[in-house]
């Protein structure tokens, strides 16, 4: 089960939540749980990216974070210009955790 949250939204953007959904043939409720899932998702997304530029998080974490995979997180990164971050320590590291 979930929690209910209601706020107050402007006149357009309730028109454009009845558009979407006479559209999708689908409740209101159903279309905002959507948005708000998707707007979430992209939030995270955008926030590790920034971490992960920034050199707060690595690329593992800010995928973890977002639930998706390393190769995905990668290709985000690269569609933003996100510069790949990965120092001669950070080798050394993974190097001889296989090496054990």
């Amino acid at each position: 089960m979930g929690v209910t949250v209601t706020t107050r939204v402007p006149d357009d953007l309730a028109k454009g939540i009845r558009y979407i959904s006479k559209t999708e043939h689908l409740d209101t409720s159903s279309v905002v749980r959507r948005l708000l899932a998707s707007s979430v998702d992209g939030w995270k997304i955008e926030h590790a990216l920034r971490q992960y530029r920034d050199g707060k998080i690595t690329i593992w974490k800010a995928a973890r974070l977002c639930n998706l995979t390393l190769r995905e997180m990668l290709k985000l990164a690269s569609e933003r210009g996100i510069p790949f971050q990965y120092a001669l320590e950070d080798l050394r590291e993974d190097y001889n955790a296989l090496v054990k």
